[in-house]
């Protein structure tokens, strides 16, 4: 398990997004050398992780439990086979390109330690947005990554520190409950009636999602 590519993104002028200027940083590129991360604010204040990144919509990106975003080099790989196209390392937003290591698989609070320093972790699957699906150019591609569920993960920073592209990953903890970033997408988009099953991950869980679960009890039961 290692890190394949560190990417970054700029502000970019985009006719797709509802950002008032008409901006993204969702068009993320490789970089060398190493980057620092660190945990970078409450939400709606704090953009990203990654120094040299930009998040221009901080009201639905970045923040504490959203400051690093990772994607598995096989789900691209695999969106490739199903599209006849290719998507580089960072054309999916994300800021850590991975191989060997099953992102939406993991499991909320599972932690990762990536080279010497750096302890991320995972706390929500990603939710995709008109933005996304502008940047990607494939039509109903909202409803395509949602059926799929590859979300890749959302993750909060435990210990900072410095990451560079070949950076070996190791997982450090697996939490005993069976809640993944898959699932926790699934309960959170189309399939609600598995939201009473995410309070199993607890105070790791991304505390929207953690609060839409505990809602859906109080109405529904669980």
């Amino acid at each position: 398990m290692r890190l394949l590519s560190v990417n970054l993104g700029r502000p970019k002028a985009v006719p797709y997004t509802d950002h008032p200027q008409g901006l993204t940083g969702i068009d993320k590129r490789p970089v060398e050398g190493p980057v620092r991360i660190s945990a970078p604010g409450p939400k709606g204040v704090g953009g990203s992780g990654l120094a040299g990144d930009t998040v221009c919509s901080l009201r639905h990106h970045g923040g504490d439990d959203q400051a690093v975003y990772a994607v598995a080099r096989e789900d691209l790989d695999d969106w490739e086979r199903e599209l006849g196209r290719t998507f580089a390392p960072g054309a999916f937003g994300e800021n850590l390109t991975t191989t060997g290591l099953d992102v939406s698989g993991a499991r909320i609070g599972e932690r990762w330690r990536i080279g010497l320093d750096v302890v991320l972790e995972v706390t929500s699957g990603r939710i995709p947005c008109l933005t996304f699906q502008g940047h990607v150019g494939e039509k109903q591609w909202v409803k395509r990554f949602t059926a799929k569920a590859a979300t890749g993960a959302y993750l909060r920073v435990i210990e900072p520190g410095e990451v560079r592209a070949g950076d070996a990953i190791e997982i450090v903890h697996v939490p005993e409950h069976e809640v993944t970033a898959r699932m926790e997408f699934q309960a959170t988009t189309t399939h609600r009636e598995l939201l009473p099953r995410l309070l199993a991950a607890g105070e790791a869980l991304h505390p929207e999602a953690l609060a839409a679960a505990r809602k859906y009890v109080a109405q529904h039961g669980g």
